[in-house]
């Protein structure tokens, strides 16, 4: 990791992604996987997954099953997620592979709830290319609405919170984008999520002027 001494290189700008529903369409697969695990404790699987998609698994477990193991029902849910991962169907969103095919490696960074591993596994059955810099669940003790995880991407690719473009499709995420002090732009969603500076029903529809935010170098400071 960058060290905070370092000086931020006020020469570029660089784009954060969120992956699921972001860049990855899994909104299915994310439903079938919550579903199974529900199915495993006489759950209702409408209702926790309504939990689930506002809320960290931990979290989730507190709200639906707080008398059982929390270490026991992450356990359960990783085996499920990890099944998926290798047996889903998962889609690229349209846009996704353009857009990240002419990104320069060191512009762009995978900031997600979920795990590395899981993530190379959905890219590679997608087609994406990973970035040097990827932070995951793993990588940080606060996720998401924390500032935390966007924080450290911008400080692994050694830029300024400011030269940063955030692009998610929850509230959660723009919520963590906007208290790091960066731009945050929605996609992928009918109505615009609260707080965002753009909003694009499409990622497709956005692939130009992220381009264009990468490409611009932000002002030389005296």
């Amino acid at each position: 990791m960058i060290s905070d001494r370092v000086q931020p290189d006020r020469s570029r700008k660089c784009v954060l992604f969120d992956v699921d529903g972001t860049l990855i369409d899994a909104v299915d697969n994310q439903r079938r996987v919550w579903g199974t695990w529900a199915g495993r404790y006489g759950l209702d699987a409408d209702a926790v997954y309504r939990v689930a998609l506002r809320t960290r698994p931990l979290e989730t477990f507190a709200q639906v099953v707080p008398d059982r193991d929390p270490h026991e029902c992450l356990a359960a849910l990783h085996e499920l997620e990890d099944d998926d991962v290798r047996s889903g169907v998962y889609t690229a969103f349209d846009g996704a592979s353009e857009l990240l095919g002419a990104l320069p490696p060191q512009t762009w960074a995978l900031v997600t709830s979920n795990y590395e591993h899981r993530v190379r596994g959905r890219f590679a059955r997608t087609g994406l290319p990973v970035p040097p810099v990827v932070v995951d669940a793993a990588a940080v003790r606060e996720g998401k609405p924390s500032p935390v995880p966007y924080l450290q991407a911008a400080r692994r690719l050694g830029v300024r919170p400011e030269d940063c473009l955030v692009v998610e499709d929850a509230p959660s995420g723009v919520e963590a984008g906007l208290r790091a002090g960066m731009t945050v732009w929605g996609v992928n969603a009918a109505v615009a999520v609260s707080g965002v500076h753009r909003h694009f029903a499409t990622l497709r529809a956005a692939v130009p002027g992220i381009l264009a935010f990468a490409e611009q170098a932000p002002p030389t400071l005296p």
